[in-house]
């Protein structure tokens, strides 16, 4: 038992245990990083300036909302009134046909 132990320590490779520890110390100090004040105003100004780019983009989004709505109701209009003046244009040739 002793022997495979000593078999698998033998087969780790000294590079993987050393990238092992440097991301461990790498992740370590990562934390007090990230985890400090002048990070945390950082994140602070970047959430502030999420929230700004997502008033805006609302903003904009709310206007094209509205000019599709307006666009709609007119394109509905053109319609009806299109389908009006066939109607009549119908009607008209045939009383004119009647009249004959």
């Amino acid at each position: 038992m002793l022997n495979k132990c000593l078999d698998c320590l033998a087969n780790i490779k000294v590079d993987k245990v050393a990238v092992f520890v440097g991301g461990v110390l790498f992740g370590t100090a990562g934390l007090k990083v990230l985890g400090s004040k002048d990070a945390k105003k950082v994140y602070t100004h970047g959430t502030a300036a999420v929230l700004r780019a997502k008033d805006c983009v609302m903003k904009t989004t709310t206007m094209v909302q509205e000019n599709a709505e307006d666009i709609l109701a007119e394109a509905k209009q053109i319609n009806e009134d299109r389908y009006e003046m066939e109607k009549n244009s119908v009607e008209t040739a045939e009383e004119e046909a009647v009249e004959e």
